[in-house]
This record gives structure tokens, sequence and C-alpha cells, in this order.
């Protein structure tokens, strides 16, 4: 079992890393491999609604020049998401935004039943904003949303600081053992034991 964390923030070693890896050291300890991938800090693309990922069957964005595809990559051979992402006026950055709208759309497949959470760093407010942004994502894809004791928040403005957020390390690690129930559960006969689910059935609200 392999879970990806994904690293959005510009700083590849800040305060969403140090939460991240707290995360990833525990996943280790639960017997559950972990790779943590930064997105670094080339411009992530935003979706423009071309559609082409679905109109050609592609599987993956259309648009191959930034990180996208490669998490898609990595997805398929991983069991669970997690992502972490810096607050920014009370709302993940923008490239995680951008990452995740066109990962679900181009790949959905990839992520559907697979258990994830979202880390928000942060100096001060606007964590728990920024959380459950990331979190409604999750719901529209069949994606067991895991939990800890707390929200998933982790405190500091200079790198490495978040590692003095002695309850926020502590969360993150509740975050890792209850990941790694959830997995050792799914995959508890060797293959994941995922429900199964009706065909979609949408319905627009204007006719």
């Amino acid at each position: 079992m392999k879970v990806l964390l994904v690293n959005v923030s510009p700083h590849k070693q800040g305060n969403t890393f140090t939460a991240l890896n707290e995360i990833a050291k525990q996943l280790q300890l639960n017997g559950v491999d972990a790779e943590i991938m930064w997105v670094g800090t080339k411009p992530v693309r935003s979706c423009i609604a071309c559609n082409q990922c679905r109109v050609k069957g592609l599987g993956r964005c259309v648009f191959d020049d930034d990180i996208c595809n490669l998490v898609s990559e990595k997805m398929a051979s991983s069991d669970a998401f997690i992502i972490g992402s810096p607050v920014y006026y009370g709302q993940p950055s923008g490239a995680a935004l951008s990452l995740m709208q066109r990962l679900f759309y181009s790949a959905g497949g990839l992520f559907q039943n697979k258990p994830a959470a979202s880390v928000a760093v942060c100096r001060r407010g606007g964590a728990s904003a920024a959380f459950q942004t990331m979190n409604i994502a999750f719901q529209m894809m069949n994606m067991p949303v895991v939990s800890s004791q707390y929200w998933n928040i982790a405190y500091g403005r200079e790198a490495g600081e978040a590692a003095l957020d002695v309850e926020g390390m502590q969360t993150m690690r509740t975050l890792a053992n209850n990941m790694a129930f959830l997995l050792k559960k799914i995959h508890a006969d060797g293959q994941p034991d995922y429900p199964e689910r009706e065909k979609w059935n949408p319905m627009s609200f204007i006719r």
C-alpha cells in the first residue's frame, strides 16, 4: 500500500513539507509506503474546460507542460492521496486548486474510491476555510475523507516552525494512523474492496 502526498507549497522544505513529512514518517511506521511529491515553483495551468481529455479518452490532461500528468501517473500506483497547501487569503494556493480540478476531471478514475485528506498550513488564520475548500473536491470523487483528532492544520511562519506546533504534529500523526487503518481494512483480502456504484444520473437545473 502506498500514499501519495503532494506538497503544493512553493517552498520545497517549508512548513507544508514539515506537516506532510510527519504524516509520511508515521505512515511508514504503520507499514504503509509514502512518497512526498513537490509541485515546485513553475506555473500550474488552470482548467480551460476544453474537454479534450474526455473527448479523446486520454485519461490525463491534454496539456502536458506542467506537473499535472506526472501526479496522475503516480496515482496509478498509489492507494491514497493527501494534498498539503499553504493558506493564502483564507484559501488554498491557486496551484492547489488548479491542480486538483484538472486531476479529478482528466484522470478521475485514478482517484475514485481511494482515501484522501488535505492539510492546511498557515501563519495565523484562514486554515479551516482552506481545509474545507480542499475537502469539497474529495466528496465529489467518492473518496473517503480520512479524519484526525482535529482539523488537519499546522501553524508556522519561518521554514520548519510548524515542527514546534506540538498539537499540529500530533494531528498529522493521528491522520496517518487513521489512514493506515482504513487502507488495511480496504486491502484486507489483498485486492481493494470498493463498493459498487450506480451509473451516474446527472441533471441540470436549467433545461
